[in-house]
């Protein structure tokens, strides 16, 4: 064993060299006193290298820096105790991301989660202001909760204190234990990181670096430098743990070796994977900075991907799990005056590391982002044209598209596809509206797209499926049109038919996959129907909440297609996004459909389009409806009365210039949306029909609600009377079943 270990020491000493980048950038700033000393941990794989240079303190005396000098960790705090702690108990099932804070915290506000605390999308200010005067634990999560967000959720990210005082009071709240005690218990004893605590003790002190003078001119030294965590006690979530390097390492391990019996496996990729949504620039962990102005420590070699944090004394940690790399570096930057500055040193620190990193380094996840890139969520289409067309590379296409088909930057997916490296476009198929969505008709017509000259074959003609031969000369189908989420809505009606087709012909099927613009949460309506038509293509409710790309894989499996189907999936999206706010233009999927407004209420209102005018040939269509014989005050009274959730209405009259009603003047109602999270469209679709069938029995066309409802006995019911909640109760139980046929398909 000692000869063993005398030939390992020989070798470190042998290889000393390859960490010369490190010695050199720490020998350099301790010789200019910026910072006074430090230690830096760096491991790669099995090698390590300990720096320890310059001096703990300056004033009084002189102390020389050691290796197991304390350093107060400031904001290191949040990802070395807070986080893990908020993990732990959401692994416990005691604390959900997506719940709003106010569950755990209820005299806290509305809209803002869990989610939006850990990656700093909360809205709120940088920190709890400093005047008035005040002081106290108590106080202090008083005014975090009464801060005022700068904005909604989701919209920027700022880096606040704020989150993660509150998410410390949360750990306190949920477990029942103080932050210090929990993590303490739960993290620093399982990984035996015995220098590391919230308000060291005494016998501590000569072995803690100091900071600089508090506002009584006391040297800070054992006490925690962050002024408001100060005022607070010295423990709470955004600062006041005390640790050392060695500690860090301990920690920084346990994350690359998947949580170590600390957490599991899937809780630290969770953490360290971009959790912020697509349109916000910057990227960021659950707690770890990834992509942001606060990268620094990554440096100019580690690639995107790795994550890390830092502390305003001058301490950061640095991550890069493929190389099974870390770097820790513990300074006291403030020291003695607080005049010190670090930033340029956690990069040239970042640089040197990966230069003495051996292991190869990967070439980092696949979302690398330009400086000029405005953030979006990333469709289908724009997911392929960012893999270089590499899916359909050699293969022959033919597209089914309409004016929908189209990436971020509003280019049609045919040109894209016609340019596009070894990939031969060779014809197009139209769905109902034309290839470029400019046609209301009943039948459309074989043509020829002017800007490319490919043949386009209509699907909403004599036929409504490609035949054999037209597949004869191609090797794939690939869809790719915007779905509205609504089942009567035809485009995904084509979209099963032509996986048919390609299943027959022995055709690969690709769907480019799009954002449900209603989003992916509710679901909504009768999830059994009367009889398959192009409006009711598959037995789903009225309102879906899936993709298109989703409702393929569910009907390729629940109809036994035996289609070889291929998704480009949406990147980005989460379901309860609706259009809005993924930061794509809108374009209309069809020429009534104008406003996302009107997509949001479509599932119901569309219900009523054969019976009454619905605003079809108004500038508002499905945000109007109304009839030659309805008394608009009487109508919009008698709705609003039934206090449906997340509508209004306003009287109004109207002349339409198309469709039902065209040219006669209506007497009808205005729907305002007040509340998209509220709003049950299918709900209000329904009650609006009862409503008229009980003014207007007579003269409402009751039996045509019928053509999209696609469900006989709920008509019959509301002919007979009953109130519209007895109606949509009627179909809760499917809908509830339909819920779990769609778990295993959903895949955002």
């Amino acid at each position: 064993m000692q000869r063993l270990l005398s030939f390992l020491l020989l070798c470190s000493f042998a290889c000393a060299d390859e960490f010369d980048p490190l010695r050199t950038v720490i020998g350099k700033a301790v010789a200019k006193g910026n910072p006074p000393g430090a230690v830096l941990w760096f491991e790669t794989g099995e090698k390590k290298l300990t720096l320890v240079e310059g001096q703990r303190t300056l004033v009084p005396v002189r102390e020389a820096m050691t290796e197991d000098t304390i350093f107060d960790a400031a904001s290191l705090t949040k990802v070395v105790a807070t986080l893990p702690c908020v993990l732990l108990l959401m692994e416990q099932g005691k604390i959900s991301l997506e719940a709003e804070v106010r569950t755990y915290i209820p005299e806290f506000r509305a809209g803002i989660t869990v989610r939006h605390l850990l990656t700093h999308t909360s809205g709120f200010k940088p920190g709890i202001p400093r005047e008035p005067e005040w002081t106290g634990y108590a106080t202090g999560i008083a005014r975090a909760v009464a801060s005022e967000p700068d904005g909604p959720p989701d919209r920027f990210f700022r880096y606040s204190d704020i989150n993660f005082i509150l998410l410390g009071e949360i750990v306190q709240r949920v477990s029942g234990m103080k932050l210090n005690e929990f993590a303490t218990k739960h993290v620093f004893e399982p990984l035996h990181m015995d220098s590391t605590r919230f308000l060291p003790p005494d016998d501590w002190k000569p072995r803690i670096a100091p900071t600089e003078k508090d506002e009584s001119g006391v040297m800070l030294r054992g006490v925690v430098h962050d002024p408001t965590s100060r005022k607070m006690g010295g423990v709470t979530g955004h600062a006041g743990l005390f640790t050392t390097a060695g500690d860090l390492a301990k920690y920084a391990r346990m994350i690359l070796h998947g949580g170590a019996g600390v957490l599991k496996p899937e809780t630290i990729k969770l953490m360290t994977t971009p959790q912020t949504i697509a349109t916000v620039f910057e990227r960021r962990g659950l707690g770890w900075d990834i992509d942001s102005p606060f990268s620094r420590p990554r440096g100019k070699t580690f690639p995107i991907g790795t994550f890390g944090h830092t502390g305003f004394t001058g301490t950061s940690l640095w991550i890069d799990p493929p190389s099974q790399t870390f770097v820790i570096l513990m300074s006291s930057r403030l020291h003695p005056n607080g005049k010190g500055s670090v930033r340029d040193l956690y990069e040239d620190i970042g640089t040197a590391a990966a230069q003495c990193t051996t292991l190869k380094l990967t070439s980092g996840p696949p979302w690398p982002r330009d400086e000029k890139e405005v953030p979006t969520v990333l469709n289908g289409i724009d997911v392929l044209v960012r893999r270089k067309f590499s899916d359909l590379r050699g293969k022959r296409i033919g597209l089914i598209t309409n004016q929908t088909g189209i990436d971020a930057q509003r280019r049609s997916t045919i040109d894209l596809l016609a340019n596009a490296p070894e990939v031969k476009l060779k014809k197009l198929f139209s769905p109902e509206h034309g290839i470029r969505g400019e046609l209301d008709q009943e039948k459309i017509s074989n043509s020829v797209d002017k800007k490319t000259g490919l043949p386009v074959l209509s699907l909403f003609g004599e036929k409504r499926a490609p035949t054999t031969e037209q597949l004869a000369d191609i090797d794939a189908l690939v869809f790719d049109i915007q779905d509205i989420g609504c089942r009567f809505y035809t485009y995904i009606g084509t979209m099963r038919l032509c996986m048919e087709s390609a299943a027959k012909a022995k055709k690969a099927f690709y769907v480019l996959d799009r954002v449900n613009p209603i989003g992916g949460l509710v679901v909504e309506g009768p999830a059994v129907i009367d009889a398959e038509k192009p409006t009711a293509t598959h037995a789903i409710p009225l309102r879906h909440g899936m993709t298109a790309g989703e409702l393929a894989a569910m009907m390729n499996a629940e109809r036994g297609l035996n289609c070889d189907l291929k998704i480009i999936p949406v990147e980005g999206w989460q379901r309860h996004m609706l259009s809005d706010q993924t930061g794509l233009p809108w374009i209309n999927p069809s020429p009534n459909m104008r406003t996302l407004n009107a997509a949001l209420l479509y599932p119901g209102i569309g219900l009523l389009e054969f019976s009454i005018s619905v605003g079809r040939g108004t500038d508002t269509p499905f945000e109007v409806l109304g009839a030659p014989y309805v008394d608009d005050l009487r109508l919009s009274y008698e709705l609003n009365k039934l206090g449906l959730p997340g509508v209004q209405f306003t009287p109004m009259r109207f002349t339409p210039t198309a469709s039902v009603f065209k040219g006669e003047t209506c007497g009808g109602v205005r729907i305002a949306i007040t509340d998209r999270t509220a709003l049950h469209p299918v709900e209000a679709g329904i009650a609006i029909a009862c409503t008229l069938q009980r003014l207007y029995p007579k003269e409402f066309k009751l039996a045509l609600v019928d053509t999209l409802l696609n469900r006989k006995a709920s008509v019959n019911s509301m002919r007979e009377g009953d109130a519209w909640k007895k109606v949509v109760a009627g179909w809760e139980a499917e809908t509830q079943a339909f819920e779990v046929r769609r778990k295993s398909f959903l895949r955002y």
